[in-house]
Protein backbone atom coordinates (compact mmCIF):
# COMPACT_ATOMS: atom_id res chain seq x y z
CA UNK A 1 0.00 0.00 0.00
CA UNK A 2 1.70 3.16 -1.20
CA UNK A 3 0.35 6.04 0.90
CA UNK A 4 2.17 8.63 2.98
CA UNK A 5 -0.16 11.48 4.02
CA UNK A 6 -3.10 11.77 6.40
CA UNK A 7 -4.27 15.05 4.91
CA UNK A 8 -7.72 15.18 3.33
CA UNK A 9 -8.38 18.45 1.51
CA UNK A 10 -12.06 19.23 1.11
CA UNK A 11 -11.60 19.51 -2.65
CA UNK A 12 -10.56 15.86 -3.11
CA UNK A 13 -13.64 14.23 -4.64
CA UNK A 14 -13.99 10.45 -4.39
CA UNK A 15 -15.89 8.71 -7.19
CA UNK A 16 -16.60 5.09 -8.13
CA UNK A 17 -13.96 3.52 -10.39
CA UNK A 18 -15.55 1.81 -13.38
CA UNK A 19 -14.05 -0.48 -16.00
CA UNK A 20 -13.51 2.40 -18.43
CA UNK A 21 -11.15 3.87 -15.84
CA UNK A 22 -8.82 0.86 -16.06
CA UNK A 23 -6.04 2.60 -18.05
CA UNK A 24 -5.89 5.53 -15.62
CA UNK A 25 -6.30 3.42 -12.48
CA UNK A 26 -3.65 0.90 -13.52
CA UNK A 27 -1.20 3.66 -14.41
CA UNK A 28 -1.74 5.39 -11.05
CA UNK A 29 -1.24 2.17 -9.11
CA UNK A 30 1.80 1.16 -11.16
CA UNK A 31 3.47 4.40 -10.16
CA UNK A 32 2.33 4.10 -6.56
CA UNK A 33 3.71 0.59 -6.12
CA UNK A 34 6.96 0.97 -8.05
CA UNK A 35 8.96 1.04 -4.80
CA UNK A 36 6.79 -1.40 -2.86
CA UNK A 37 8.86 -4.34 -1.54
CA UNK A 38 6.39 -6.98 -2.69
CA UNK A 39 5.98 -5.52 -6.17
CA UNK A 40 9.76 -5.24 -6.52
CA UNK A 41 9.99 -8.89 -5.51
CA UNK A 42 7.43 -9.83 -8.16
CA UNK A 43 8.95 -7.51 -10.80
CA UNK A 44 12.69 -7.29 -10.07
CA UNK A 45 13.69 -5.93 -13.48
CA UNK A 46 13.76 -2.12 -13.37
CA UNK A 47 13.38 -1.74 -17.13
CA UNK A 48 10.18 -3.75 -17.41
CA UNK A 49 8.63 -3.15 -13.97
CA UNK A 50 6.31 -0.30 -14.88
CA UNK A 51 4.84 -2.11 -17.89
CA UNK A 52 4.40 -5.24 -15.80
CA UNK A 53 2.72 -3.35 -12.98
CA UNK A 54 0.29 -1.65 -15.37
CA UNK A 55 -0.78 -5.06 -16.68
CA UNK A 56 -0.89 -6.50 -13.17
CA UNK A 57 -3.18 -3.82 -11.72
CA UNK A 58 -5.32 -3.68 -14.86
CA UNK A 59 -5.97 -7.41 -14.48
CA UNK A 60 -6.75 -7.13 -10.77
CA UNK A 61 -9.16 -4.29 -11.44
CA UNK A 62 -10.99 -5.61 -14.50
CA UNK A 63 -11.11 -9.31 -13.54
CA UNK A 64 -11.26 -9.24 -9.77
CA UNK A 65 -12.08 -6.18 -7.72
CA UNK A 66 -13.99 -4.29 -10.39
CA UNK A 67 -16.38 -7.23 -10.53
CA UNK A 68 -16.49 -8.35 -6.91
CA UNK A 69 -15.34 -5.34 -4.90
CA UNK A 70 -15.97 -1.68 -4.21
CA UNK A 71 -13.52 0.37 -6.27
CA UNK A 72 -13.09 4.12 -5.86
CA UNK A 73 -10.70 6.73 -7.16
CA UNK A 74 -9.70 10.35 -7.06
CA UNK A 75 -7.87 12.09 -9.88
CA UNK A 76 -4.57 10.75 -8.52
CA UNK A 77 -5.29 7.66 -6.38
CA UNK A 78 -7.32 4.45 -6.35
CA UNK A 79 -8.59 1.96 -3.79
CA UNK A 80 -10.01 -1.55 -4.10
CA UNK A 81 -12.21 -2.74 -1.23
CA UNK A 82 -14.10 -5.96 -0.57
CA UNK A 83 -17.36 -5.68 1.37
CA UNK A 84 -18.22 -8.33 4.00
CA UNK A 85 -20.57 -10.17 1.68
CA UNK A 86 -17.83 -10.49 -0.93
CA UNK A 87 -14.99 -11.82 1.22
CA UNK A 88 -14.96 -15.12 -0.65
CA UNK A 89 -13.56 -13.04 -3.53
CA UNK A 90 -10.90 -11.26 -1.46
CA UNK A 91 -8.23 -13.62 -2.78
CA UNK A 92 -7.91 -13.66 -6.60
CA UNK A 93 -9.81 -16.51 -8.25
CA UNK A 94 -8.13 -19.25 -10.28
CA UNK A 95 -8.60 -17.57 -13.67
CA UNK A 96 -7.25 -14.27 -12.38
CA UNK A 97 -4.27 -16.02 -10.78
CA UNK A 98 -3.55 -17.74 -14.11
CA UNK A 99 -3.56 -14.43 -15.98
CA UNK A 100 -1.38 -12.78 -13.34
CA UNK A 101 1.08 -15.68 -13.53
CA UNK A 102 1.38 -15.14 -17.27
CA UNK A 103 2.21 -11.49 -16.61
CA UNK A 104 4.79 -12.44 -13.98
CA UNK A 105 6.58 -14.99 -16.14
CA UNK A 106 9.40 -16.71 -14.26
CA UNK A 107 8.25 -15.08 -11.00
CA UNK A 108 4.88 -16.85 -11.26
CA UNK A 109 5.72 -19.56 -8.74
CA UNK A 110 6.65 -16.94 -6.14
CA UNK A 111 3.36 -15.17 -6.77
CA UNK A 112 1.38 -18.39 -6.43
CA UNK A 113 3.07 -19.16 -3.11
CA UNK A 114 2.42 -15.61 -1.90
CA UNK A 115 -1.29 -15.88 -2.79
CA UNK A 116 -1.52 -19.18 -0.92
CA UNK A 117 0.27 -17.74 2.11
CA UNK A 118 -1.96 -14.65 2.14
CA UNK A 119 -5.01 -16.88 1.80
CA UNK A 120 -4.05 -18.69 5.01
CA UNK A 121 -4.37 -15.37 6.82
CA UNK A 122 -7.53 -14.19 5.05
CA UNK A 123 -10.23 -12.91 7.43
CA UNK A 124 -12.54 -15.58 8.77
CA UNK A 125 -15.19 -13.18 10.05
CA UNK A 126 -17.34 -10.55 8.36
CA UNK A 127 -15.40 -7.33 7.82
CA UNK A 128 -14.44 -4.78 5.20
CA UNK A 129 -11.15 -5.63 3.51
CA UNK A 130 -8.85 -3.08 1.90
CA UNK A 131 -7.10 -4.92 -0.93
CA UNK A 132 -5.26 -2.07 -2.68
CA UNK A 133 -4.68 1.61 -1.95
CA UNK A 134 -2.18 3.76 -3.81
CA UNK A 135 -1.57 7.33 -4.95
CA UNK A 136 0.42 8.71 -7.85
CA UNK A 137 3.87 9.62 -6.47
CA UNK A 138 3.54 13.10 -7.98
CA UNK A 139 0.43 13.67 -5.85
CA UNK A 140 1.45 11.92 -2.64
CA UNK A 141 1.12 14.18 0.39
CA UNK A 142 -1.94 15.90 -1.09
CA UNK A 143 -4.52 13.78 0.72
CA UNK A 144 -5.78 11.59 -2.12
CA UNK A 145 -5.06 8.33 -0.32
CA UNK A 146 -6.50 9.64 2.93
CA UNK A 147 -9.70 10.68 1.16
CA UNK A 148 -10.13 7.19 -0.26
CA UNK A 149 -9.36 5.54 3.07
CA UNK A 150 -11.87 7.73 4.89
CA UNK A 151 -14.50 6.92 2.29
CA UNK A 152 -14.13 3.19 2.83
CA UNK A 153 -13.89 3.48 6.60
CA UNK A 154 -17.11 5.47 6.66
CA UNK A 155 -18.90 2.62 4.88
CA UNK A 156 -17.51 0.10 7.36
CA UNK A 157 -18.42 2.25 10.35
CA UNK A 158 -21.95 2.74 9.04
CA UNK A 159 -22.33 -1.05 9.11
CA UNK A 160 -20.57 -1.43 12.45
CA UNK A 161 -17.91 -3.59 10.81
CA UNK A 162 -14.16 -3.91 11.43
CA UNK A 163 -11.66 -3.38 8.60
CA UNK A 164 -8.67 -5.52 7.67
CA UNK A 165 -5.68 -5.07 5.37
CA UNK A 166 -2.13 -6.25 4.75
CA UNK A 167 0.69 -3.81 4.16
CA UNK A 168 3.96 -4.87 2.57
CA UNK A 169 5.69 -1.58 3.33
CA UNK A 170 6.81 -0.81 6.88
CA UNK A 171 6.77 2.95 6.29
CA UNK A 172 3.02 2.84 5.67
CA UNK A 173 2.19 1.40 9.08
CA UNK A 174 2.09 4.79 10.78
CA UNK A 175 -0.36 6.05 8.14
CA UNK A 176 -2.81 3.27 8.93
CA UNK A 177 -2.24 3.54 12.67
CA UNK A 178 -3.30 7.19 12.42
CA UNK A 179 -6.70 5.92 11.25
CA UNK A 180 -7.05 3.42 14.06
CA UNK A 181 -5.44 0.28 12.62
CA UNK A 182 -3.19 -1.91 14.71
CA UNK A 183 -0.74 -4.59 13.61
CA UNK A 184 -2.09 -8.03 14.50
CA UNK A 185 0.47 -10.26 12.80
CA UNK A 186 3.66 -10.28 10.75
CA UNK A 187 3.75 -12.80 7.91
CA UNK A 188 6.99 -13.71 6.14
CA UNK A 189 6.20 -14.65 2.56
CA UNK A 190 7.80 -17.90 1.38
CA UNK A 191 10.71 -18.08 -1.04
CA UNK A 192 12.60 -15.22 0.59
CA UNK A 193 9.73 -12.79 0.05
CA UNK A 194 9.06 -9.61 2.01
CA UNK A 195 7.07 -9.25 5.22
CA UNK A 196 3.34 -8.58 5.27
CA UNK A 197 1.89 -6.73 8.24
CA UNK A 198 -1.67 -7.85 8.92
CA UNK A 199 -3.64 -4.91 10.33
CA UNK A 200 -7.11 -4.44 11.73
CA UNK A 201 -9.33 -1.53 12.75
CA UNK A 202 -12.34 -1.90 15.01
CA UNK A 203 -15.57 -0.12 14.04
CA UNK A 204 -16.25 3.37 15.29
CA UNK A 205 -19.35 5.45 15.60
CA UNK A 206 -20.05 7.12 12.23
CA UNK A 207 -18.23 10.44 11.97
CA UNK A 208 -16.15 9.47 15.00
CA UNK A 209 -12.50 10.38 15.35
Amino acid sequence: MAITSTNNPANTPVTPAVEEDAPVVSRILAGAFDNDPMMRWFFPDEASRQAGLVRYFSTLFTRQYGRHGVCERTEAAAAFWVAPEGLAKAVPDAETVQELQEILGDRASLFREAVEAAGEHAPQEPLWYLAVLGADPAAQGQGHGAALLRSGLAKADAMGMPVGLESSKRSNLAFYEHFGFTVRQEVQLPGGGPTLWVMRREPRQPDGA
